[in-house]
């Protein structure tokens, strides 16, 4: 699965690398630490010229009752064993929950990193896993919805991200499932609402382990409310062996690296911390 991820592009990089426009710029926000019922920047196949900010979590548009799912099975109810070689059927064709949207409403979810841990301890002992060679940001391949709200009668937008079976990078982690990250190249295939489903269903699979690494970082971040840049500094060797770790790097360049302490401080003295 994939519930944490992390966006720190600025707006204008990522209006760069998508080709798109904002429609409502001061709702992006850099995030180490995207979680369940924030918003965060995605494209969507209705509207693939515009950067939208949609809820993580998603609901389909006939749900009476709010489901926050944040993650779609590319496989559906099939590779129970989650075999990074299945290539078998793609059940999420078939979920009630996913098979309207995977056909009609696909999204690029925009991203730094994820963020993931062992099958068994999970975000008590997480890595930040990050693409090498200037590949950030990144799109991870997603589903939305519009749902309506009976409770406040508004109507509320939101998104899942797809997952496959995990790559050879997340199996030396110790996690059994990993993102649908997309190839450049594939992007425009995914947002297209006049694409077969093959050429939809052939796009699910393994992310290339080679494009990505993987390092140990705090635990804190397993708490939603912790949002501080220093989460994200390593505190191990990373999985592949490398020179930099470039995720924490590129928040320290962007004037992020602040530590909880001065932060705390920051706010004592009726200051704005950099990150908020």
């Amino acid at each position: 699965m994939c519930g944490r991820y992390v966006i720190i592009s600025t707006l204008e990089k990522i209006e760069k690398r998508f080709d798109v426009k904002a429609n409502n710029a001061s709702e992006h926000k850099m995030n180490v630490n995207v979680a369940t019922g924030e918003k965060a920047p995605i494209v969507t196949n209705t509207e693939p010229q515009q950067l939208q900010f949609f809820r993580f979590g998603f609901t389909p548009s006939w749900a009476e009752k709010a489901s926050y799912l944040i993650n779609a099975r590319s496989e559906g109810n099939f590779n129970k064993e989650n075999a990074m070689n299945y290539t078998g059927s793609k059940g999420i064709l078939q979920k009630p929950m996913f098979k309207q949207a995977i056909r009609q409403q696909r999204c690029l979810v925009i991203a730094d990193a994820f963020i993931e841990g062992p099958e068994k301890e999970r975000l008590s002992k997480p890595y930040v896993v990050y693409p090498t060679n200037e590949g950030s940001p990144f799109a991870m391949a997603g589903i939305w919805s519009t749902w309506h709200n009976p409770k406040t009668g508004e109507d509320e937008n939101n998104f899942a991200i797809i997952t496959t079976a995990a790559n050879s990078l997340l199996a030396k982690i110790g996690h059994h499932r990993a993102p649908l990250i997309l190839n450049p190249e594939d992007e425009k295939i995914w947002l297209d609402s006049e694409a077969k489903l093959s050429d939809i269903t052939s796009l699910m699979r393994p992310f290339d382990s080679k494009t990505f690494n993987a390092y140990p970082i705090d635990p804190a971040i397993k708490k939603v409310g912790n949002k501080e840049a220093e989460l994200l500094q390593p505190l191990g060797q990373r999985v592949i062996p490398e020179y930099q770790y470039e995720i924490y790097k590129e928040l320290v360049v962007r004037g992020m690296g602040q530590t909880r302490a001065r932060i705390r401080k920051e706010k004592d003295e009726g200051t704005q911390g950099l990150l908020f």
